[in-house]
């Protein structure tokens, strides 16, 4: 006696539409969930957006492929969170596009990266991992410090971020090149507007070490300095927990 298997093997038809049953129910228990996404992404007020050189660091970062040995997602695993940090918030990848969680850890998760470590200590290290880390094996990045980091387009990747939702105003992306020379050189006049559009905790100073020049190095460094500190919503809510 023919089963239902065979049975739909045998017309076209039916075997077509049962894979689409098939995959549609797949497809609801994937998309369903984003229906209720205000309801469980968490609530962070004081999150703020990245500041022209940050989101050129975030850019480089991406090109470099660092994101296929690093992950930026702290799970809620107890050895992953006293190793890393606080478990990572759905929040904190708000304005991250595309996001970068990952899953392969050839080298530490770098979801609280930012301020673990000096300027100076990452500019080593990206210049040659082993003098830090001698049983790393990241390649070099030194080039970073050599290249002159293109600045004149930085309005437009701002306002493309803007089209995905990140709420950048019209006055960050009018002076987004201003505002990535004057974050990596204090002493001049472009510092004071990259604090009051951006607020003043803001990280304004020489990332590379050369406030003369601006590289490649600065934006990345000043992009790793900012991991995990975008917003304060993680920490609150472990000392929530705590209490």
């Amino acid at each position: 006696m023919p089963t239902l298997h065979r049975k739909l093997e045998r017309s076209a038809i039916g075997f077509v539409l049962a894979i689409v049953v098939v995959a549609s129910i797949g497809g609801i228990v994937e998309i369903a969930p984003l229906f209720t996404i205000d309801e469980t992404v968490e609530e962070a007020p004081d999150m703020r957006v990245y500041t022209p050189l940050e989101l050129a660091g975030r850019n480089i970062y991406i090109r470099e492929g660092c994101y296929a040995c690093h992950s930026q997602m702290i799970r809620t695993l107890r050895d992953e969170v006293e190793r890393y940090g606080p478990y990572s918030l759905a929040v904190e990848s708000k304005y991250d596009h595309p996001m970068l969680w990952g899953s392969k850890r050839t080298g530490p998760d770098l979801a609280r990266l930012g301020d673990k470590y000096s300027d100076e200590w990452h500019v080593a290290h990206l210049i040659n991992p082993r003098d830090v880390v001698p049983e790393s094996v990241m390649p070099k990045y030194g080039w970073l410090q050599r290249n002159s980091l293109r600045v004149d387009d930085l309005g437009q990747h701002l306002a493309a971020m803007g089209k995905v939702g990140v709420p950048y105003t019209d006055e960050m992306i009018e002076n987004a090149t201003d505002d990535a020379i004057g974050q990596a050189a204090p002493d001049t006049d472009r510092a004071s507007g990259v604090t009051e559009r951006y607020g003043e905790a803001t990280q304004v100073r020489a990332f590379d070490g050369d406030a003369a020049r601006l590289t490649e190095m600065d934006a990345l460094v000043a992009y790793l300095q900012i991991l995990g500190r975008l917003t304060e919503a993680a920490n609150s809510q472990t000392a929530a927990v705590e209490e």
